[in-house]
This record gives structure tokens, sequence and C-alpha cells, in this order.
């Protein structure tokens, strides 16, 4: 029968692709592990959708830094410090060993032996001598070889499967991220074009206003330019007049003011003397009340109450300013009188006889004086006083009065009435001593320079914290003003309080002493 199993034999090699091709199936199997990196990939596909839409290939992405940016060496800062370069290490040891070459071991024969011949597992069964090959395979050999290669193949195809369970979730995933990029990406243009309607909208509006500065420049500023020059020219020519004109009035300054029109030939001590001696006009006069001095201008009224009073102040029109320093009011300043259209000088001036003289004439005898007043509405009212002196300078030319009479009210003696107790007593001027902004001798906390009456009122008075009658303040034109008006908030007019009160300026007062006599 061995002659009839040789041609299943030689059958053999035809059978032998059909069983060798399962082995093929193995490199397939093999190669499924080669798909796992797609799936380990999946997370580095997630920057290159966050790049808006860039693609990267794993050697183009940058490589992953540690954020805390960790490193060996400490980079010099520039400017500051500077890197030095080690000196170079010593070369090694050379030169020839202490010992010799070791020997060689000789080498070991093994017999050799007859490899066996494996044979290939083609599905058959090997024959009951081995050099007698394989015999051909049965059904139930093929069947046992198939089952040993299904559970190879089982582990790997479900290996497979969860790769491909893995790569879809990943994809869902994908799919998940790069459709929320694409509903970003389309809010983002819906604002980018909102931002464009806004920035058009802008840009109109900045249009027109550019048109209309343009405008207003080319046109409107050069009419209000031609326009301020105008006027400035005009106020250039102005300036020009005025300083011409205060050329021409303090070239008249530079010159000692002279008398244009006579002066009476009748003298005498006081204006009562000339009286007495025929000088029954009202003008200006010599008088000597000492003849150690020399004589000096003084204006005599003639008229009121029988005449012979000397005019020792006057306010009328301002235009003097009374705000003087002590020398000024002890040697007197003004203008006496000007002349009427005739030549003479029969019109009172503005000015301050001068303590020195007013105290010379009230110490020759029993003096009196008498206060003329007028209003802005031109209402008169008087002030008399029987007994008048004015001290000596050694004593800040200390007042003295008495013997009060008239319809202007006391002040003098008696103080405010609108006021009582020791505020009224502060009014009063009787026994003070005078006081200018530069000499402080009144009762408001002597010694302090920020205390002085004068200094606030505006004027030298015989100050006491600090009056009732202040003749010689400010002259405020239309009688009222306000605490906002005066300079420093305070009552600093031509104030008779007892008449007017502290805020109305008076229109014209005047201060005229005689020797007193019984009429």
């Amino acid at each position: 029968m061995m002659p009839v199993m040789r041609p299943a034999v030689a059958m053999m090699p035809v059978m032998r692709p059909a069983v060798a091709m399962m082995p093929v199936m193995r490199p397939a199997v093999a190669m499924m592990p080669v798909m796992r990196p797609a799936v380990a990939m999946m997370p580095v596909m997630r920057p290159a959708v966050a790049g808006c839409g860039r693609s990267h290939t794993r050697a183009s992405l940058p490589p992953q830094t540690n954020p805390l940016n960790p490193r060996g060496h400490r980079p010099a800062m520039t400017g500051r410090e500077r890197y030095n370069v080690p000196p170079p290490a010593a070369p090694p040891v050379s030169g020839g060993s202490t010992y010799r070459g070791r020997p060689t071991p000789a080498p070991v024969r093994t017999p050799q032996q007859q490899q066996k011949e494996e044979q290939p597992d083609s599905g058959g069964c090997t024959h009951a001598s081995e050099q007698m090959g394989v015999l051909c395979p049965t059904g139930c050999e093929l069947k046992t070889v198939i089952l040993k290669q299904e559970k190879n193949i089982k582990g790997t195809i479900l290996e497979l499967r969860r790769d491909v369970t893995d790569l879809s979730r990943s994809s869902n995933n994908i799919y998940r991220y790069v459709d929320s990029l694409s509903s970003q990406v389309r809010e983002r243009q819906r604002l980018t074009d909102d931002n464009g309607n806004v920035v058009g909208e802008y840009t109109g509006d900045l249009e027109q206003q550019h048109a209309f500065i343009k405008d207003t420049i080319d046109t409107s500023f050069p009419s209000n330019i031609r326009i301020l020059q105008q006027v400035l020219e005009s106020v250039r020519g102005k300036i020009q007049k005025i300083e011409s004109a205060i050329l021409a009035q303090r070239e008249k300054c530079n010159k000692r003011c002279t008398v244009s029109y006579p002066i009476p030939v009748v003298s005498g001590k006081e204006c009562e003397d000339i009286y007495r001696k025929g000088g029954v006009a009202s003008e200006m006069y010599l008088i000597q009340p000492d003849s150690f001095f020399k004589p000096y201008k003084v204006y005599c009224d003639m008229t009121t109450l029988d005449g012979g009073w000397t005019l020792i102040q006057n306010r009328q029109d301002g235009s003097v300013d009374f705000g003087r320093r002590w020398d000024d009011y002890r040697s007197g300043f003004g203008n006496i009188a000007s002349a009427d259209t005739k030549g003479f000088g029969k019109i009172p001036g503005e000015y301050w006889l001068g303590n020195d003289r007013i105290s010379q004439l009230t110490k020759i005898g029993p003096t009196e004086i008498l206060y003329e007043m007028t209003d802005w509405s031109g209402a008169r009212v008087q002030a008399r006083y029987q007994q008048f002196t004015v001290q000596g300078e050694n004593t800040n030319y200390q007042l003295a009065v008495a013997g009060y009479s008239g319809t202007a009210g006391d002040t003098l003696l008696t103080g405010a009435r609108e006021l009582v107790g020791e505020n009224r007593t502060m009014t009063i001027h009787n026994g003070m001593m005078f006081s200018t902004y530069d000499r402080d001798n009144d009762n408001w906390l002597p010694g302090d320079p920020s205390k002085q009456c004068s200094k606030e009122d505006g004027g030298g008075w015989w100050y006491n914290r600090c009056h009732s009658s202040n003749p010689n303040g400010r002259y405020y034109w239309g009688g009222a003003y306000t605490k906002q008006m005066a300079k420093h908030g305070t009552d600093d007019g031509i104030v008779w309080m007892n008449w007017k009160g502290s805020w109305y300026s008076l229109k014209t007062i005047s201060m005229k002493i005689r020797p007193f006599f019984a009429s």
C-alpha cells in the first residue's frame, strides 16, 4: 500500500500554498499595533484644532516646556555682571603601562551535533520516521490548526475592536470640540461685524466733525482773528494815548505845584484872627500860629455859623488817597484849594492839614470843632464839640473832646448807639491815640500786626477797637457798600454810624476848628 500513499505525498506541494497562507495573516495581525499610535496621536491633534485651523505634523509641533522654566545655567545680567571663562583643564596622563598583556586561553573544541531539520507547520502530521517527511493533512488536522490560529487572532481582534472604540470616542470628542470652535468663530465673526458697523458709524461722525472743524478753521477762525486784530489795534491805540497822558502828567508832577491865583494880603494866627482883621471871604489864606514857625496855607470858612473856621480835613470827591503813613499824617497832604471861575482859590480841596499843625492850633487855647456831613441824596447834618484838643507827637496825638451838640449823633464821646455794653465802649474815640497802618496805637491787641484797625479800615484815625466814625476811610461812590466790596470785609468807608450806620459811605465830610468863645 505504500506505493498507493506516495501519490498523496506528491500532492503536498499543491496543498502547502493553501496551508502556508495561514501564517500570512500573522503579519496582518502584527500590523494592528501599528494603528495604536494613531489612537495615541489623538491628544496631539487637539493643539492643531485649537490653533484656528492650522495643521501641524508631529515634527512641526513646538517642544513642551515646563511652566516653571527650570534650568541649570544662570545667565549673566546685561550691564551688571560678566561671565568669567574658567581656565582649561590639564591633559590626561599618558605613557607606558607597568603591566604586560594577559595570556590568551586555548580554544575549546566541542563535538559537532547534527541539527534537527524542523518541518514547517503546514497542517499535516509528521511521519513515524522523520526522514519520511510529512503526511498529507486530513480534515481533523486542518480544524486543529485553524482553532489554534483562531485563539491568537481573537485576542488581536479584541484589541483592535477596543482601539476602534477608543478611536471612535476620540473622534466624537474632536468633532464636538471642532463644532464648539466653529460656534465661537461664528460668534466672533458676528462681533467683528457689529464692531465694524460701530466703527463705520464713528467714522462717519468723525468725518462730519472733521469737516466742521476744517470749515471752522478755514472760515470762522480767520474772520475772528481779523476782528481780534482790529480790537488789538484799537486797544494799542488807547494804550498809547494813556501812555502819552501819563507822560504828560508825569512831566507836570515833576514840577512843584504853584498857586496861579492870588492869596489875600490879610493873615493872622488862625482863621478867627483873620476874620476879626477883616477877611470875610471863604478862601485860602496864610496863617502863622507861632512866630517861630513859617506860615502855611489853610482854607478858611468865613460863612458857616458866623465864620472864622479853619478847615483841617475835607473829603468831597475821593481825589486824594487817605490810606497814608504816619509821616504823611504828621506833616499833612492833599490840595488846600482850587481856583474858581475868576481865578481865586475859593473852592476847598481834599486834604489833611497835618497832626503837628492841628495840635499846635488846639493848644493855643480852648478850641471847638465842627463836623459837617452830606449823604448822596443831599441831606446835611452837623456834629459840634465845644472842646477839642490834640496832644503832641510824644503822646501819639492823643484826642480829647467834650460838649457835644448837633444833628448827626455823638460818636466821639458815646460810641455807636446800635451797640451795647462793652461792644459800644470799644467804639468811643475820646482819649484814643492816633493810628496809621504803619504805627499801631489802637486798643485791638497792641503789638499784634494782624490786629490793626487802621490797616483794615483804610485810613489814619483815633481808633479804639475799632470805630463808630471813620472820616478818613475809603471813598465809595453811591453810598451803600457791602463786605464783598471792602478790601478786608470790614466797614472801611467814610462812616458816621449814629447817622447812616456802618455800611453807608458819606459823600462829603469836613472838620473845622476855631477858638471857643461865648457867643
